[in-house]
């Protein structure tokens, strides 16, 4: 038989299963709603299991896994399809909903800002560029920029959250998984590190280089042609800046932004001196309330899933059948449970898409716990 014939059959197969789908997905809504007369709940557990093992045991042992498989993203997509048809909230969408209702238009152009580090911070930078007129609040670290909003001290903060070339800043995603708090818009900051010293000192007279560690690791090429320099870390580049022109010795220099040679009093020795020339950084402007201004159009999450097979399948497949893109998926270890992760999501999505609101009251079904992060747009 020829390829042409072959394919034939298959349409002609496909036309079958189109129809016998569409069938399928009506019976689902007529299904949601006996279950809205009777107060049922959408999910069945113990149904789908029985139904699984049920269409298993009907196919060939060399299809079992396809059928089920093709079954459980049909059960997705079926209860997808049926709180539509119920029209679900939950107490997470009337929040949106409220949030969406009561935020202002515009986002503040001046507020009291918590940053890491000291002046001159790439931090700062990324403040400057999120606020017209910021009143920044440095602290010696990323727990007290948290602890800052906790308490009131300051409206927003901003974090440093991922580089485009040396990952994500895993401190803060475990500070993310205590701490209650809300993003409210992110921005992308082009990262140069430049190596800074006192006036009148050289390249070849420099020793020792302080920075962040970050820094140091987006710029181990430097350091590579450079293996006399010993590499000191800081908690932060500016810091790092603050420290050789506070100090006395003339063989040291620091990897920090030009924006601290001016600010310090310290000369460009090298500029751009990181391995990857289009280096940038990911900041969020976090909060404790939770705000959405107009044009939203990403939301995180982090979630926790059950520990078992297909459970990360199960979500994925929920976000492929509403048609939501991921911009991110990045997991962390849970600290009190043996080989067990929380998942962090970047959704490319507007806040104001109904597919957006029907997954927000669907993911109680397919989560064992999750957080809503907020939802955001970003600035480039």
């Amino acid at each position: 038989m020829e390829l042409k014939d072959l394919r034939e059959q298959m349409d002609g197969v496909d036309k079958e299963l189109l129809a016998l789908f569409t069938r399928r997905m009506e019976l689902s809504g007529e299904i949601a709603g006996y279950k809205r007369q009777h107060d049922l709940p959408v999910l069945d557990a113990a149904r789908e299991r029985q139904k699984l093992q049920d269409v298993a045991g009907q196919l060939p042992e060399a299809m079992q896994e396809y059928g089920t498989n093709l079954y459980s993203l049909l059960f997705e997509l079926s209860r997808s399809y049926q709180n539509r048809c119920l029209n679900k909230t939950s107490p997470l969408t009337q929040e949106i909903a409220r949030a969406i209702a009561e935020t202002e238009p515009l986002f503040p152009p001046s507020a009291m800002v918590a940053c890491q580090g000291v002046e001159g911070a790439y931090s700062q930078l990324a403040c400057e560029k999120l606020f017209r007129r910021p009143n920044v609040l440095y602290f010696s670290n990323f727990e007290a920029v948290f602890a800052a909003i906790d308490k009131g001290l300051c409206r927003y903060g901003v974090i440093p959250l991922e580089n485009s070339t040396a990952g994500s800043v895993n401190m803060v995603y475990d500070l993310m998984m205590r701490h209650n708090f809300r993003i409210v818009r992110s921005v992308r900051l082009k990262v140069d590190h430049n190596l800074l010293a006192k006036p009148g000192v050289a390249l070849e007279d420099i020793q020792e280089v302080y920075s962040h560690e970050q820094a140091i690791s987006q710029c181990s090429a430097f350091f590579q042609a450079h293996p006399q320099i010993r590499v000191v870390r800081c908690a932060n580049t500016a810091e790092a800046a603050q420290l050789v022109a506070q100090s006395d010795r003339r063989d040291i220099a620091a990897l920090s932004s030009r924006s601290c040679a001016e600010l310090y009093g310290l000369n460009c020795l090298l500029s751009a001196c990181q391995d990857q020339k289009n280096n940038y950084t990911r900041f969020i402007c976090i909060g404790k309330n939770l705000e959405i201004y107009p044009g939203a159009d990403r939301t995180s999450l982090m979630v926790v899933l059950p520990h078992r097979p297909g459970s990360l399948y199960k979500l994925l497949s929920r976000f492929y059948a509403l048609g939501i893109n991921l911009n991110k998926l990045e997991s962390r270890p849970l600290p009190d449970r043996d080989f067990e992760f929380m998942f962090y999501f970047d959704l490319d999505t507007s806040v104001y898409s109904p597919q957006f609101m029907e997954l927000m009251g669907e993911l109680d079904d397919v989560c064992e716990s999750f957080a809503y992060l907020g939802s955001y747009s970003e600035v480039v």
